[in-house]
């Protein structure tokens, strides 16, 4: 991307700062010698903002904007938000592990979903910190090396988590609905505990082929008599040597860890809206027939509307996290796929620039459950009020001089 003069100039400053940060004494032939291995390796700066030998167009304006939301908003725009969905996280696990939550196996699901994400936010915010205020005295030493590969793997690794457990999620719904005379058998909480382990697991064996991709790697520099050494994340000798390597990183990124996911989730979704029209449509067609046939099973006919409401409204709560999964994983599958198709050139010119436009969106993703709800579930509107509202209320409402009258007489 920075070929020209002017950009040549920029990260002459950039090197000159980060190597004077940390106690060097900074040439010119140093920050030449610097400049010179970024440009043949085509690798992307500590920060993760400044790229090298940019051939692809990656984008036009959305190239431009998500550059500048990266340098100038997501700092404030990822902690602010990490903040909130750490709350609100953790008051989902507080409302789901209530006893009368806990007892259906689909909100152990959720739980284990909200400790995911709670997990991922917790991890991003000191990451975010140092990439924003602590990574000019970091940059291109062995800690700061570690630290960015740590964050890496980590990330992955939850992000993987959490994926595995809305797919969890996805599958559970479908069997408890399609399979509604087995549901005792195909939804029990066994199963449950076993899906939810499985998600927990099986990220450590999807993630290999990323643990292998990286690695930190040193590079060795002499100006005037000194040796100089300096440290960042770089593609493994693995991947250097075997080209292919990457590309089969990339596919079983993009079909694995997205668009399987993500296909699974569309038919899913669809079969659910599909039952959900049905089921109006069955209600529709039950109201028509004769009152008096009503009215002799009218308790029942209660009941049955009271179950298929809840289950209607559960649906739909699901429905709509597996669309906002969706709407956040399926562009990251599709942009990992045409990497995989056209190899390490794209990943490293193109890819990089939208990494913080696809952090927020997880993240946002994450956070926004909580939300859904408590618009979407009546009993978790119940469990939270009982919880939260009457403590608030307590701690607020001071006693009237009627009611301190009345304690006194007691």
């Amino acid at each position: 991307m920075l070929s020209s003069d002017n950009n040549d100039t920029v990260i002459r400053l950039h090197i000159r700062t980060t190597l004077t940060a940390q106690g060097y004494n900074v040439t010119n032939g140093l920050v030449n010698q610097v400049l010179k291995i970024f440009k043949k390796n085509g690798q992307m700066d500590p920060n993760n903002t400044i790229y090298l030998n940019e051939t692809e167009d990656c984008g036009g304006r959305l190239k431009v904007f998500a550059t500048s939301y990266a340098s100038e908003y997501h700092f404030y725009c990822s902690v602010i938000i990490c903040v909130l969905g750490i709350v609100a996280n953790c008051l989902n696990i507080i409302v789901l592990t209530r006893k009368e939550m806990a007892a259906v196996p689909i909100n152990r699901i959720l739980t284990a979903l909200a400790w995911a994400d709670m997990l991922l936010m917790v991890e991003y915010i000191p990451f975010t910190i140092y990439d924003k205020v602590d990574s000019e005295e970091k940059a291109l030493s062995y800690r700061g090396a570690v630290y960015v590969l740590f964050h890496i793997h980590v990330t992955q690794f939850l992000h993987t988590t959490s994926i595995c457990l809305t797919l969890t999620l996805a599958i559970w719904r479908f069997l408890a609905i399609r399979f509604r005379e087995k549901n005792h058998v195909l939804c029990s909480p066994l199963r449950c505990t076993v899906g939810i382990a499985a998600s927990y697991v099986l990220p450590f064996l999807l993630c290999l082929p990323q643990y292998a991709t990286f690695k930190i790697e040193s590079i060795k520099i002499k100006e005037l008599g000194v040796i100089y050494t300096l440290y960042r994340v770089g593609l493994s000798d693995i991947v250097e040597n075997y080209k292919p390597l990457l590309k089969v990183n990339f596919w079983t990124y993009s079909i694995f860890l997205k668009l399987l996911p993500c296909v699974i989730l569309i038919v899913i979704s669809l079969w659910l809206i599909r039952t959900l029209f049905k089921a109006k449509r069955g209600r529709r067609v039950l109201k028509s027939y004769d009152s008096n046939l009503l009215m002799a099973n009218e308790q029942n006919a209660k009941k049955q509307s009271k179950y298929e409401k809840r289950a209607d409204r559960t649906t739909k709560m699901l429905v709509a996290i597996l669309f906002l999964f969706l709407l956040t994983e399926l562009p990251q599958g599709l942009f990992a796929l045409v990497i995989a198709l056209k190899g390490k050139e794209l990943f490293l010119t193109c890819y990089q620039h939208y990494g913080e436009i696809m952090d927020i969106c997880a993240i946002l993703n994450g956070s926004i459950n909580f939300i859904l709800y408590c618009c979407m579930n009546r009993m978790f509107r119940i469990t939270f009020g009982q919880l939260f509202r009457s403590k608030i209320l307590k701690r607020w409402t001071q006693p009237t001089n009627s009611d301190t009258f009345t304690v006194w007489q007691q």
